[in-house]
């Protein structure tokens, strides 16, 4: 999958959106396997048994990529960056799971990639929006792996 998809594309707008790939899907399924497997081939109690489910939940929820968004409007004249995330949505019960981020158009000064060192994974790129106050904002928050194209 590359970076970001694009929902929308008008003289007017540009909609990009980016969900959890592949890999964050199966890490999802495997760390909560494994949590049932523990509980279902343990003699031990109730209690640690539901322990033992969502301790492993919980780290596998941990690990899940993001949904994020990008809207460029130039109707508007506005930037707006939503990010999504499933942790922050169960760990508040739905309180504040989405943030949003909304820039003024007009103050967009430079769009270019920067790269990052992501641990025990090598390099990774994110796309950064350079404002006229000199201020930067990542389209993303995860790093995307891979080429720099």
């Amino acid at each position: 999958m590359g970076y970001m998809t694009v929902e929308t594309s008008s003289p007017t707008l540009l909609h990009l959106k980016r969900c959890p790939g592949i890999r964050s899907w199966s890490l999802l399924v495997g760390i909560a396997s494994v949590g049932l497997a523990a509980a279902y081939y343990s003699s031990d109690s109730t209690p640690w048994k539901l322990f033992y489910i969502v301790g492993c939940l919980f780290v596998a929820l941990q690990n899940m990529e993001e949904w994020e968004e990008a809207v460029f409007d130039k109707t508007k004249q506005l930037i707006e960056l939503k990010t999504i995330s499933l942790y922050s949505l169960v760990l508040t019960l739905w309180r504040k799971g989405q943030e949003t981020i909304v820039l003024d158009l007009t103050q967009l000064c430079d769009i270019c990639v920067q790269e990052e060192s992501v641990r025990y994974l090598g390099k990774g790129y994110h796309v950064m929006l350079r404002l006229a106050a000199g201020i930067s904002y990542p389209l993303t928050q995860s790093a995307t792996m891979g080429g720099r194209r």
